[in-house]
Protein backbone atom coordinates (compact mmCIF):
# COMPACT_ATOMS: atom_id res chain seq x y z
CA UNK A 1 0.00 0.00 0.00
CA UNK A 2 0.92 3.62 -0.56
CA UNK A 3 0.20 6.31 1.99
CA UNK A 4 -0.07 9.94 0.96
CA UNK A 5 0.02 12.91 3.32
CA UNK A 6 -0.73 16.42 2.11
CA UNK A 7 0.39 19.65 3.73
CA UNK A 8 0.65 23.34 2.97
CA UNK A 9 -2.97 24.37 2.87
CA UNK A 10 -4.28 27.42 4.62
CA UNK A 11 -6.01 30.78 4.32
CA UNK A 12 -4.77 33.27 1.76
CA UNK A 13 -6.08 36.45 0.19
CA UNK A 14 -7.08 36.76 -3.44
CA UNK A 15 -3.97 37.02 -5.58
CA UNK A 16 -1.83 35.21 -3.03
CA UNK A 17 0.16 32.01 -3.33
CA UNK A 18 0.39 28.66 -1.58
CA UNK A 19 2.53 25.60 -2.12
CA UNK A 20 1.01 22.22 -1.38
CA UNK A 21 3.14 19.17 -0.73
CA UNK A 22 2.25 15.49 -0.78
CA UNK A 23 4.64 12.96 0.71
CA UNK A 24 4.36 9.31 -0.26
CA UNK A 25 5.38 6.32 1.79
CA UNK A 26 4.95 2.58 1.60
CA UNK A 27 4.98 0.84 -1.77
CA UNK A 28 5.46 4.03 -3.76
CA UNK A 29 7.21 3.76 -7.10
CA UNK A 30 8.88 6.58 -9.01
CA UNK A 31 7.07 5.16 -12.05
CA UNK A 32 3.70 6.18 -10.59
CA UNK A 33 1.73 9.04 -12.07
CA UNK A 34 0.81 11.60 -9.43
CA UNK A 35 -1.54 14.51 -9.27
CA UNK A 36 -4.08 16.63 -7.50
CA UNK A 37 -7.84 16.87 -7.37
CA UNK A 38 -9.98 19.29 -5.40
CA UNK A 39 -13.47 19.43 -4.00
CA UNK A 40 -15.28 22.64 -3.23
CA UNK A 41 -18.24 22.77 -0.81
CA UNK A 42 -21.35 21.38 -2.44
CA UNK A 43 -19.51 20.37 -5.61
CA UNK A 44 -18.09 17.20 -7.06
CA UNK A 45 -14.42 16.43 -6.85
CA UNK A 46 -12.58 17.75 -9.92
CA UNK A 47 -9.20 17.02 -11.43
CA UNK A 48 -6.60 19.78 -11.14
CA UNK A 49 -3.24 18.56 -12.45
CA UNK A 50 -1.20 15.46 -13.25
CA UNK A 51 2.50 14.72 -13.59
CA UNK A 52 3.87 11.51 -15.07
CA UNK A 53 6.97 9.64 -13.98
CA UNK A 54 9.00 11.44 -16.67
CA UNK A 55 7.68 14.86 -15.78
CA UNK A 56 4.97 15.40 -18.38
CA UNK A 57 2.27 17.64 -16.95
CA UNK A 58 -1.36 18.44 -17.65
CA UNK A 59 -3.64 21.00 -16.07
CA UNK A 60 -7.32 21.77 -15.87
CA UNK A 61 -8.20 24.87 -17.88
CA UNK A 62 -9.32 26.63 -14.71
CA UNK A 63 -5.79 26.56 -13.23
CA UNK A 64 -3.60 26.61 -16.33
CA UNK A 65 -1.04 29.40 -16.16
CA UNK A 66 -1.51 29.84 -12.40
CA UNK A 67 -0.68 26.41 -10.92
CA UNK A 68 2.48 24.37 -11.40
CA UNK A 69 2.83 20.71 -10.51
CA UNK A 70 6.24 19.17 -9.89
CA UNK A 71 7.73 16.13 -8.22
CA UNK A 72 10.87 15.01 -6.48
CA UNK A 73 11.17 11.26 -6.78
CA UNK A 74 14.10 11.08 -4.39
CA UNK A 75 11.95 12.75 -1.73
CA UNK A 76 8.83 10.82 -2.85
CA UNK A 77 6.98 14.12 -2.93
CA UNK A 78 4.72 15.92 -5.36
CA UNK A 79 4.12 19.65 -5.15
CA UNK A 80 1.45 22.06 -6.34
CA UNK A 81 2.55 25.67 -6.55
CA UNK A 82 -0.57 27.84 -6.68
CA UNK A 83 -0.22 31.48 -7.70
CA UNK A 84 -2.74 34.25 -8.27
CA UNK A 85 -5.30 32.40 -6.19
CA UNK A 86 -8.97 33.20 -6.59
CA UNK A 87 -11.94 32.63 -4.28
CA UNK A 88 -13.15 29.89 -6.63
CA UNK A 89 -9.98 27.95 -5.84
CA UNK A 90 -11.31 27.41 -2.31
CA UNK A 91 -11.56 23.65 -1.81
CA UNK A 92 -10.08 20.63 -0.13
CA UNK A 93 -7.12 19.53 -2.24
CA UNK A 94 -6.38 15.83 -2.53
CA UNK A 95 -3.17 14.25 -3.70
CA UNK A 96 -3.28 10.95 -5.58
CA UNK A 97 -0.99 8.44 -7.25
CA UNK A 98 -1.70 5.66 -9.68
CA UNK A 99 0.22 2.89 -11.36
CA UNK A 100 -2.50 2.52 -13.95
CA UNK A 101 -4.24 -0.23 -12.02
CA UNK A 102 -4.42 0.87 -8.41
CA UNK A 103 -4.81 4.37 -7.01
CA UNK A 104 -4.21 5.90 -3.61
CA UNK A 105 -5.48 9.15 -2.15
CA UNK A 106 -4.41 11.44 0.65
CA UNK A 107 -6.72 12.77 3.32
CA UNK A 108 -6.82 16.26 1.84
CA UNK A 109 -5.71 19.74 2.84
CA UNK A 110 -7.97 22.79 3.01
CA UNK A 111 -7.26 25.83 0.87
CA UNK A 112 -9.36 28.92 1.52
CA UNK A 113 -9.03 32.06 -0.59
CA UNK A 114 -10.66 35.16 0.83
CA UNK A 115 -11.98 37.91 -1.39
Amino acid sequence: QVQLVESGGGLVQTGGSLRLSCAASGSFSSRDTMGWHRQAPGKQREWVATITNVGNTNYADSVKGRFTISRDNAERTVYLQMNNLKPEDTAVYYCYRTDGVFSSWGQGTQVTVSS
